[in-house]
């Protein structure tokens, strides 16, 4: 696989914290619950268990976020973008990024990912590509809500919210790929 920039690092440097999975994990291959059928495939798009721990104690809000920046486009592609998670919340069970979002903790909102999709996208690359990394964030803010961005936002909008509020980051970053 061609070596690409972490797209994070241009971001403003941020303290990180500690993400746990029960489905994910660094480095590893996700399952196929967290792929796509979109494209045919036996995918579930079910968005993976998050757990988080150690984030600022000034924290007023969460955001998850989960993009692909191996997608052959020239601005990567989002799966999944998720904020106003309130700090009572400190995990999102497997199948929180259901279409609708009817999973997801009160006052949390879900924008439509870049497939226009309102809800968690498994991984679909391309077979005999070789693996795409998938990296899953949660954001601590500084807000309890981000009021100027809207259901109807692009998750690009919600990464400038996101780099404007931040606090801290912990983040996951699993493999997937489908054989030729």
């Amino acid at each position: 696989m061609p070596q690409y920039v972490d797209p994070y690092s241009a971001l403003p440097v941020v303290p990180a914290f500690a993400l746990h999975s029960n489905d994910i994990a660094d480095g590893e291959s996700m399952d196929v619950a967290q792929s796509s059928a979109i494209f045919g495939g036996p995918g579930q798009d079910r968005s993976p268990h998050l757990q988080w721990s150690g984030y600022p104690t000034e924290t007023r809000s969460f955001s998850v976020t989960c993009f692909d920046p191996d997608a052959l486009t020239v601005s990567g592609f989002w799966h999944w973008a998720v904020y106003d998670i309130p700090t009572s919340v400190n995990e999102l069970p497997a199948g929180a990024g259901d279409v609708g979002g009817r999973n997801l903790p009160a006052g949390a909102k879900m924008l439509s990912n870049d497939s226009g999709r309102r809800g968690y996208l498994g991984a679909a690359p391309p077979p005999g590509e070789a693996p795409h990394r998938y990296i899953f964030v949660v954001h601590a803010l500084d807000v309890p809500t981000l009021d100027d961005v809207t259901q109807d936002a692009t998750p690009a909008w919600l990464g400038f919210r996101l780099a404007a509020h931040g606090l801290a980051r912990a983040r996951l970053t699993p493999l997937f790929g489908i054989p030729g």
